[in-house]
């Protein structure tokens, strides 16, 4: 169904339809995500987390993760002491500076995410629709979107 349809609504031009179809079709993806990730017993910022971490292949400081986040977090910290509780993460101390701390992900972070990565191929829920080069389009597109907008928004005054 078409944007304008889902919401009711008509849109003074085709920038602010795609504006408003990029939020909408973002919420969408996101509750489907966190509904997803609920039967892992994980919220997306904690996936994302995990993922960093399989892919960094060494422990990171607990600020790179933050700086690596796919949404930015002010709870990072709890977010990361929560995976910690599961077994998930560890927590490593800097042998020459005590300040820092490192985190790594575990063994049983990794098989999760392997679960994950099969459940989600699986599923391909969103993926299905598009071909390779829609998706590279697709890509592109918010690529493009993203490197026109100032990085913080303008105040009226």
């Amino acid at each position: 169904m078409e944007i304008g349809e889902i919401i009711q609504s008509k849109f003074k031009s085709p920038q602010q339809k795609a504006i408003v179809n990029v939020r909408y079709t973002s919420n969408f993806m996101g509750q489907y995500q966190n509904s997803f990730m609920g039967q892992f017993d994980l919220t997306m910022a904690q996936f994302n987390i995990l993922r960093i971490l399989r892919g960094a292949k060494k422990p990171l400081s607990v600020t790179s993760v933050k700086e690596r986040m796919i949404e930015r977090s002010p709870n990072t910290t709890r977010l990361m002491d929560k995976l910690i509780e599961k077994n998930l993460l560890e927590r490593v101390r800097c042998d020459s500076d005590r300040r820092v701390v490192y985190v790594s992900i575990t063994e049983t972070g990794l098989e999760i995410l392997s679960r994950i990565d099969v459940d989600l191929e699986e599923s391909a829920v969103f993926t299905n629709n598009l071909s390779d080069a829609e998706a590279e389009e697709l890509s592109r597109l918010l690529d493009k979107l993203r490197g026109t907008c100032p990085t913080k928004p303008q105040t009226a005054e």
